[in-house]
């Protein structure tokens, strides 16, 4: 009965040490006792070469095997598959984060002209603001306007702005029109 081999080609040291416990000579091979041989012992071949024997360079391994490329194409196309959907996510959340900021803002906002409206409410702060704005007065007081004198300073009416200009000769719009349309 032979021994189980590995799915290596190698048998099972436990199933060699079993079997071989109290031999000491298997076949042509010495073992010693309770241990497995290594490796089968090959028979060498004498080189015809004068004695020396050539070396042979082991092949090189391959930088990538199949499994790594296989699974460096599968993270790609995952990465790929992930980007849009990720990108897609943070300019949502981005969206989301400028939103709710706004919303603070109309929000103090609101705060601000609900208190303008409540001051509306009291009969003093309407007075207040009829005499600033529109300069009004309560009836039996007499207003008053107090003038800047540094402001009072003389000017001709025909400068004043919204003062009505003199009219001019039909001939001279006629000739500004000219000049006017020469300069485009």
């Amino acid at each position: 009965m032979q021994p189980r081999s590995r799915p290596g080609g190698r048998s099972s040291p436990r199933n060699v040490n079993a079997r071989n416990a109290g031999t000491r000579n298997i076949g042509a091979r010495n073992v010693s006792k309770g241990r497995a041989p290594s490796r089968p012992m090959v028979a060498r071949r004498a080189v015809a070469t004068g004695g020396a024997a050539m070396r042979t360079r082991a092949p090189q391994p391959r930088r990538f095997t199949s499994r790594a490329v296989v699974l460096s194409l599968i993270l790609l196309v995952l990465l790929l598959a992930y980007a849009y959907p990720v990108r897609v996510y943070l300019a949502q959340q981005a969206e989301i984060a400028a939103l709710e900021q706004s919303q603070q803002r109309q929000a103090v906002k609101v705060a601000e002209m609900q208190a303008r409206a409540k001051k509306w409410d009291d009969p003093e702060y309407v007075i207040s603001q009829a005499r600033q704005r529109l300069h009004m007065v309560l009836p039996g007081e007499k207003p008053y306007v107090v003038v800047d004198p540094a402001n009072n300073q003389q000017t001709d009416p025909d400068e004043l702005p919204g003062a009505p200009k003199q009219p001019r000769a039909w001939y001279g719009k006629l000739w500004s029109s000219v000049e006017a349309a020469d300069k485009q």
